[in-house]
């Protein structure tokens, strides 16, 4: 009994294994060429090199609207995709190029800042792009003087206590 059993288990791998079809027969020769483009540009990426990453407006007045035109290039190897800009707080709207950069061409981030705070302010702006890195950074300053009267405290004393 064991033996039949040990014959029919034999036999029933053999005609699964004999049976199967090859599979580099199913292999489709445009997949191959479509998957070997792609891995060769695999490694490459766009650069977005910025004309300058920081721009002061320099001395501005509370409330003033300013805003600055970051320029850059795609210097790299592959088209460039803006994918999202953030600023780091609401005062500071960023817009950008839509649509993708080709390998040497200019785009443009458009930097508004409405001149919020006081003092020296510093905000960021947070790009994701695809390059490498997958996101950049620029920088916008100014030292913003307070509208007059803004910020001061006047204390009365009640003497009849």
């Amino acid at each position: 009994m064991k033996k039949s059993i040990l014959i029919l288990a034999m036999l029933s791998a053999f005609v699964f294994t004999s049976c199967k079809e090859n599979a580099a027969d199913k292999v489709n020769d445009d997949n191959v060429a479509n998957a070997t483009e792609r891995d060769a540009n695999a490694g490459k990426f766009p650069v977005m090199q910025f004309a300058e990453n920081v721009f002061d407006f320099g001395t501005i007045d509370q409330g003033t609207n300013v805003e600055h035109v970051f320029k850059f290039t795609n210097t790299g190897n592959a088209p460039l995709v803006i994918a999202d800009a953030k600023s780091s707080c609401g005062c500071t709207v960023p817009s950008y190029t839509k649509k993708a950069i080709a390998v040497g061409e200019e785009g443009e981030l458009l930097v508004k800042f409405n001149g919020s705070g006081k003092n020296q302010v510093s905000k960021t702006v947070n790009i994701t792009v695809n390059t490498a890195a997958g996101k950049e950074t620029l920088i916008i300053k100014a030292f913003v003087n307070p509208k007059e009267g803004a910020g001061t405290v006047i204390k009365t004393l009640n003497t009849n206590s």
